[in-house]
């Protein structure tokens, strides 16, 4: 995938377990109050690194105030392709003279980049103003004036090595045998599940760079729509993003119409000259197919670019080579940003929440269950609700179900898109916290039981009442979609892979419950805990295999046979007769 090998390069350790000191050091660099870095911590990842049970004290801003300041922060912001041996303390002052620099950093992909914010927009159209269409001696190149910029040494010489060079630090997600490491350094499972929790989620300037990323879409999209936005949405707003994961956006044109909105004088109302077309499908296809040509003609670093505009929801699919996100673009999506509000919402009341998503994802891909190759496989979106639904059903519940966020919500909050009633509430400080104080480890093991025993066959799952229901269809999974009620999220899943789920989740039940989940002695090299469960399809530990005779998806079959075996015992002590049973 193109997001595989990117890497930051800063001063700051990266380390998973010390991610937080990482955190506050950035802001060492900030000269501009009031930002969305100054504040980091309180909103992307409202609860990245608390413990299970611990009061999360940080502020928790609205999604839609986030939104708009990681927005405008990406505008102040430019994207600088440099030389492997550039001076870091000469290129900062280089820059200044066009302003003061809010926040900076270093990272890796297909060449050194920088992405450096300045404290006013200004700035960006003062540093554009000084930069220069490359020459075009060797190949001819199509002039196109943007933020992404590329930085030459007019003496490569005199740029001597110096301590002022930022060091490399990985940005892609740990590997298999550093995962267990860290896991095996662990005090309890609770610590896994924020260890794994903090090795995966996206980092500030992961984020950083996605929201940078849609900035620069939407100045080409605004070539051809001035006014248009291209909003993030799903992985990389909604909290649950993984380092690594794709990056999704949508072209917004309502924000068009809202332009210059002003009371008409007189007798009289201008419009706009437009051309009409058959229906609002066929708009957003040629909308898209434009953007598509767009990109892959004009747009720096955008390549792979597929125009996939026969799709229930058309989109654009390019690799953004700079960034190193492969990149999905769809237009007028509003209903998938509010669905990445609502998992935000879920995402910041409850401390636990982001660690048993992340635990069960990575479970899931751990054992195949999940592939970011489209199929009949359940996807993460899926379990994000299964672990929502299984919140709210716990005593007393740790989620509310959606239909109570309505009854929260006030007129400030009313929204309805394309027909469908998609209110909540969206001041997490207006929600009451819930009084469960169940660990991480319990809910973890109970997640397993309650899906290895769900009754698949004839009940939907349903976060907004919270409660099952009986099946609408003959689909083997169905998860209604939380706003778009009549649609099934997982209507892709098939019975062959929802079978292999309900088997791998009893599974990894009898695990917990046969393991000793306390931490082992240093010497002892066993994987324990989460990390027992990560371990690849058919790899079982030897002490645990000897516990472990048969699989727990034969408890049926072996109890069957146990009953069978007692009533030949009984018919042979009653006749007299020697009795032949047959094990199944």
């Amino acid at each position: 995938m193109a997001a595989r090998g990117v890497g930051l390069l800063t001063r700051l350790p990266l380390h998973s377990q010390r991610r937080s000191r990482v955190q506050r050091s950035i802001s060492r660099h900030l000269s501009c109050p009031g930002t969305v870095a100054a504040n980091f911590g309180s909103e992307e990842q409202p609860s990245g690194g608390a413990e299970t049970g611990s009061e999360d004290k940080t502020p928790k801003k609205r999604f839609s105030e986030v939104q708009k300041e990681r927005r405008e922060q990406a505008q102040r912001t430019v994207l600088i392709h440099c030389p492997n041996n550039i001076n870091e303390k000469k290129f900062l002052k280089y820059l200044s003279q066009h302003g003061p620099i809010n926040n900076h950093f270093f990272y890796e992909s297909f060449g050194l980049y920088a992405v450096v914010e300045f404290c006013q927009k200004d700035s960006v159209n003062s540093l554009q103003n000084g930069t220069h269409t490359p020459n075009q001696r060797t190949e001819p190149a199509i002039p196109f004036k943007s933020r992404f910029l590329n930085l030459k040494l007019k003496n490569p010489s005199n740029q001597m090595p110096e301590q002022s060079y930022a060091q490399i630090n990985n940005q892609s997600p740990p590997s298999s045998k550093k995962l267990f490491e860290l896991l095996s350094y662990a005090e309890s499972m609770d610590d896994q599940l924020n260890t794994l929790l903090k090795a995966f989620q996206l980092t500030e300037e992961n984020v950083r760079l996605r929201h940078l990323t849609c900035s620069l879409i939407e100045d080409i999209a605004a070539a051809y729509f001035p006014g248009c936005v291209v909003r993030p949405f799903g992985s990389s707003v909604n909290t649950f993003g993984k380092l690594g994961c794709d990056l999704d956006m949508f072209l917004d044109l309502d924000e068009v119409g809202k332009l210059n909105v002003h009371k008409d004088a007189g007798n009289f109302s201008m419009e706009f000259q437009v051309k009409n077309v058959p229906s609002e499908r066929i708009a957003t296809q040629k909308i898209l197919s434009v953007i598509g040509e767009c990109l892959d003609n004009f747009g720096p670093g955008c390549v792979g670019v597929q125009k996939i505009l026969n799709a229930r929801c058309p989109l654009v699919r390019f690799s953004h080579q700079a960034s190193g996100f492969q990149c999905d673009l769809t237009a007028n999506n509003s209903i998938a940003l509010k669905s990445s509000e609502l998992l935000y919402i879920y995402g910041s009341l409850d401390l636990r929440v982001r660690a048993l998503v992340f635990t069960v994802r990575c479970w899931a891909r751990a054992h195949s269950l999940t592939s970011s190759i489209p199929g009949a496989w359940i996807t993460n979106f899926s379990l994000t609700v299964m672990v929502i639904f299984f919140l709210q059903r716990r005593s007393p519940p740790i989620l509310p179900t959606l239909d109570s966020l309505k009854s929260l919500a006030g007129a400030e909050d009313r929204c309805i898109l394309d027909g469908n009633n998609c209110t909540f509430i969206q001041d997490v400080y207006k929600i009451k916290p819930s009084r469960n104080t169940e660990t991480l480890e319990l809910l973890l093991k109970e997640f397993f039981e309650y899906f290895g025993n769900f009754a698949f066959n004839k009940n939907s799952i349903n976060i907004r009442q919270g409660r099952e229901q009986n099946k609408p269809d003959s689909s083997p999974l169905y998860i209604q979609n939380p706003f778009e009620t009549s649609l099934n999220i997982s209507k892709n899943v098939s019975q062959s892979q929802l079978q292999k789920f309900v088997d791998l989740a009893r599974d990894s039940a009898w695990i917990l419950e046969q393991e000793d989940t306390g931490q082992p002695s240093p010497s002892s090299k066993r994987p324990w805990g989460l990390a027992a469960l990560l371990l690849p399809p058919g790899v079982v530990h030897t002490s645990l295999s000897k516990k472990r005779k048969k699989p727990v998806s034969e408890k049926v079959k072996s109890l069957l046979a146990s009953i069978k075996s007692s009533t030949t015992d009984t018919s042979k002590g009653t006749r007299g007769k020697r009795a032949i049973s047959t094990q199944a």
